[in-house]
């Protein structure tokens, strides 16, 4: 399948559903505090999505049931609204899709609920970083493969490792399309598509600490690593323009 080439109308469309994207995960890194539910959280990450005239994407995505995957401690991502009450020293993972005008955000952090450890702080700061870097790296040109190995590399050089099977993905007019980006490089870097002005893709590092072979929970949706240790998620949308990315999920000042 090609990898769509966004026209700036376009681009300009999956801006305005990635700030919302990037609005929603302020307000709720903003608003969360121990005791509170994740099934609250969900609601909450609907409710002002919905505020702000877009659709969560995820509810009933492949059967999702809510609408913000709420990954909590070993859980690295997918994990699903409960019960479940967050309590001081968590960290919690916040995966948000929005849906605006027929085109989609995408976007996740790991944040801190009160206080945590110092370990976990570092572990949190991996996974933003590695995605940082490598939305900074992005040059037109160069090929995905390139792209999934400087994830790798500097996923591997903090001491952690990247989880496996799951992947940044492009995104437009569905929620998920081609291209597929690992975390980590599968085959070689002159191997695979190139990166071209107007595409739009997520890129999103998922940090593991001692393996990064993944294990799904009994709830089918829950991915946690073997080891059973803390993990860590990041992602932004962007498109590339001019040669280089822009990321169209970040919460723009109203």
């Amino acid at each position: 399948m090609a990898i769509a080439i966004r026209k700036p109308d376009e681009i300009a469309k999956l801006k305005r559903a990635g700030e919302i994207v990037g609005k929603t995960l302020q307000y709720l890194q903003n608003t969360i505090k121990p005791g509170m539910s994740l099934k609250e959280i969900d609601a909450l990450g609907e409710a002002y999505i919905r505020e702000h005239g877009a659709v969560p994407s995820f509810k009933g995505l492949y059967g999702f049931t809510g609408s913000v995957c709420t990954s909590v401690n070993e859980v690295c991502i997918h994990g699903v609204p409960t019960d479940r009450v967050v309590e001081e020293g968590d960290i919690l993972g916040l995966d948000i899709g929005t849906k605006l005008d027929g085109y989609f955000g995408d976007a996740a952090i790991t944040m801190a609920v009160g206080k945590i450890s110092a370990e976990d702080e570092a572990l949190i700061e991996c996974s933003k970083g590695a995605l940082y870097h490598a939305i900074d790296s992005i040059r037109e040109g160069m090929r995905f493969k390139e792209l999934s190995k400087i994830l790798e590399d500097y996923i591997v050089s903090a001491g952690y490792v990247p989880l496996r099977d799951y992947c940044g993905h492009g995104i437009g007019t569905k929620a998920h399309d081609e291209p597929n980006i690992p975390n980590y490089l599968e085959g070689k870097t002159n191997q695979g598509p190139k990166i071209k002005n107007g595409m739009v893709f997520c890129l999103e590092p998922m940090v593991c600490q001692k393996s990064g072979t993944p294990v799904v929970l009994e709830d089918k949706w829950s991915v946690i690593s073997e080891d059973q240790l803390r993990s860590a998620h990041y992602e932004h949308t962007v498109a590339v323009v001019d040669g280089k990315a822009i990321i169209l999920t970040e919460a723009q000042a109203s």
